[in-house]
């Protein structure tokens, strides 16, 4: 049995009973997300896209890569192109996989699909959400690891695509 305890955009917080795989029967609360897309974006002079942006529930300022959430029965590819456009102002016409991020398994279903697009273009399309502020930045590969080990950037999704991107022989 499911019970929507409360809805807030696309979002909702649900309660319900389960059968563990070991039998036990638990009451389980989760957010139910519809998804979202990561872009790592790098320009024509090798630079990655990075966003300084406030986020209200931390009451700060976050440098993380551009990410969003799908819209209903989006897909994850059409919402990278849009995500990335409309945050950065830019599109690219080379994409590659990165793969998928589940970033608070405990008490979320959202699923992350991560991306990696480079022979950007820039198209002045910006349309940030009216809760978003937004500042687009241009760093270098080097600058952004050593702002991740300086803790400078502690965004999940970022160190994540980034750390993809590099192991996969992609960036770097």
């Amino acid at each position: 049995m499911q019970k929507t305890l409360h809805s807030w955009k696309n979002l909702s917080l649900v309660e319900e009973t389960l059968t563990l795989p070991n039998g036990v029967v638990a009451n389980h609360t989760s957010i139910i997300h519809p998804g979202a897309v990561v872009v790592l974006a790098k320009t024509s002079t090798g630079k990655l896209l990075l966003l300084n942006q406030y986020r209200p529930s931390l009451k700060e300022w976050l440098l993380e890569i551009p990410a969003g959430t799908l819209e209903k029965n989006e897909d994850p590819f059409a919402a990278a192109k849009r995500e990335l456009e409309e945050e950065t102002g830019y599109s690219a016409k080379k994409w590659q996989s990165l793969g998928k991020l589940t970033p608070m398994a405990g008490f979320c279903n959202e699923i992350q699909y991560l991306y990696y697009a480079e022979d950007l273009e820039l198209t002045q399309r910006l349309q940030a959400d009216t809760d978003e502020v937004i500042e687009v930045l241009e760093v270098s590969i080097d600058e952004l690891l050593l702002w991740i080990q300086q803790d400078k950037i502690s965004d999940a999704k970022t160190i994540a695509a980034v750390s993809k991107a590099l192991l996969s022989g992609t960036l770097g």
